[in-house]
C-alpha cells in the first residue's frame, strides 16, 4: 500500500482521535506541497536542458569554441603574439571563449596533412600554390582569394641572404652565391615554401636584369651546387646554419633573420636590391568550419589579422606590414627598407606556370638537382 492510500485511509476512519486527524493532516498537506515542488522543479530542469543544449531549440551557443590553425613554421612567433589579443576581443564582446588548437611546419608538408585529414579551419600558408591545391582537393571555395582584404595575403617578406660574422667570404649579392667556395644553406622547395620563394629569387634576379632562361638555369645550378643540405623548413634552415654552423651563406625570409636577431642571433645579412615579393595568404577551410560550426569565429580571427593591432606584431615578429598605414609608421619604415626592384610570382607567370615549370617531377629544380654530383 502507498503512503497516500494509507494517509487516506486513515482520514476516513471513524476510530481516529482529532489530535491523530489534526497531525495526518498536516503531513498530508506537506506530502503534497514537496510532490508539486518536485514536478515543478523537474519541468524548470527540462526546460533549461533544453534551450542550453538541444542545437534544435535555435537558442543554443557554446560557452567554448576551439579553433584549429594550420601554418607554415615561421609565423609561430607572430600568431602566438596575435592570438590571445584575438580572444580577449571575442570574449569581451561574444562572451566565448575561443581556444585555438595550433600546427606549424614546412608549408608543402603542412597541405599535405590538411588534404590528408588534418581538419584544420585555417591555413595560413606560404605561398598561393599552396592554397590552390587545397581547394582542388574539395576544401577550400572557389574565390578564396577575394573574401578579404589584398587578395588574401596577410603577410609579406622578402629573401635574404645571412653571412658569417665579419662576411669572410664577401657575400654580398645573389651572384656572390655561385662562386666556388661558397656554402650555401637553404631549404628543399619539395617541402618548403620558402625555398620556392628563395629558387624564385635567385631566378628572378638574372631575368629581371636582362638576362633569359638560359643564363637564369645556368647560374641558378652553380648555386644549388653549392648547398650542401637542402632542409626541410625555414626553421630548419635557420638551425642548420645558425646553431650547427654550417654553411657560409643562408638564404631565408627577412622575417626569420630579424627573429633570429631578436633573439640574440646577431649575424650581418643583406637584403637584395633585386627581390621577390614573398606574399602569404590566409583562406578558410570551408568544408572543415561547416562541419565544425566554427565558420564565425574563424571569419572574424581571419579578418582581426589585418587589423593595425595585429599587422603591429606581424611586423615586430619581422614581417612586412599589408597595412599601409602600420607600413609606413617611423619603427617599421625604417626596419624594412624598400626595395629597389621587387617582382612577384605574378611577374613570373603565376604559381600554375611556375609550378609547371620549375617544381614539377622532372621539371627544372629536379633537372637541376640531377645534374648535381655529390
Amino acid at each position: 500500500m502507498s503512503l497516500w492510500q494509507r494517509l487516506t485511509q486513515r482520514l476516513r476512519s471513524p476510530q481516529q482521535q482529532p489530535a491523530k486527524k489534526h497531525q495526518l493532516l498536516t503531513s498530508l498537506k506537506s506530502f503534497v506541497s514537496l510532490f508539486l515542488l518536485g514536478i515543478t522543479l523537474s519541468v524548470a530542469v527540462a526546460s533549461c536542458g533544453t534551450s542550453s543544449n538541444n542545437p534544435a531549440s535555435g537558442t543554443a551557443k557554446k560557452s567554448n569554441i576551439e579553433l584549429t590553425l594550420v601554418s607554415f613554421a615561421v609565423t609561430k612567433a607572430a600568431h602566438e603574439a596575435i592570438i590571445p589579443k584575438f580572444v580577449a576581443q571575442w570574449q569581451k564582446e561574444k562572451g566565448q571563449t575561443v581556444t585555438f588548437s595550433e600546427s606549424y611546419g614546412g608549408s608543402g608538408s603542412q597541405t599535405r596533412a590538411v588534404i590528408d585529414g588534418l581538419e584544420a579551419d585555417i591555413v595560413h600558408l606560404a605561398l598561393a600554390l599552396d592554397t590552390q591545391k587545397i581547394e582542388k582537393a574539395g576544401l577550400i571555395d572557389t574565390g578564396w582569394e577575394k573574401e578579404f582584404p589584398n587578395g588574401g595575403i596577410v603577410s609579406k617578406s622578402v629573401a635574404a641572404i645571412v653571412t658569417r660574422e665579419g662576411n669572410p667570404k664577401g657575400i654580398k649579392t645573389w651572384e656572390d652565391l655561385a662562386k666556388d667556395g661558397v656554402k650555401v644553406i637553404t631549404a628543399d622547395p619539395k617541402t618548403s615554401g620558402v625555398a620556392r620563394w628563395n629558387f624564385l629569387a635567385l631566378w628572378g634576379s638574372i631575368i629581371k636584369t636582362g638576362g633569359d632562361d638560359t643564363k637564369a638555369l645556368d647560374f641558378t645550378s652553380k648555386v644549388y651546387k653549392n648547398v650542401p643540405i637542402l632542409t626541410r623548413d625555414a626553421r630548419e634552415a635557420s638551425d642548420v646554419f645558425f646553431k650547427q654552423s654550417q654553411g657560409d651563406a643562408l638564404i631565408n625570409y627577412e622575417n626569420e633573420v630579424i627573429l633570429a636577431g631578436d633573439k640574440g642571433e646577431k649575424l650581418p645579412y643583406t637584403i637584395p636590391e633585386v627581390n621577390v615579393s614573398i606574399d602569404n595568404p590566409i583562406a578558410i577551410i570551408d568544408k572543415n568550419v561547416t562541419k565544425h560550426g566554427t565558420k564565425e569565429v574563424a571569419e572574424a580571427f581571419v579578418k582581426f589579422l589585418y587589423t593595425p593591432e595585429a599587422q603591429r606584431e606581424f611586423a615586430k615578429a619581422g614581417f612586412r606590414p599589408v597595412d599601409a598605414t602600420v607600413a609606413a609608421e617611423p619603427e617599421f619604415a625604417k626596419k624594412y627598407p624598400a626595395i629597389k626592384t621587387l617582382f612577384t610570382a605574378q611577374d613570373l607567370g603565376g604559381w600554375g606556370e611556375i609550378q609547371k615549370k620549375f617544381f614539377d617531377d622532372g621539371a627544372v629544380f629536379d633537372k637541376i638537382q640531377g645534374s648535381i654530383k655529390r
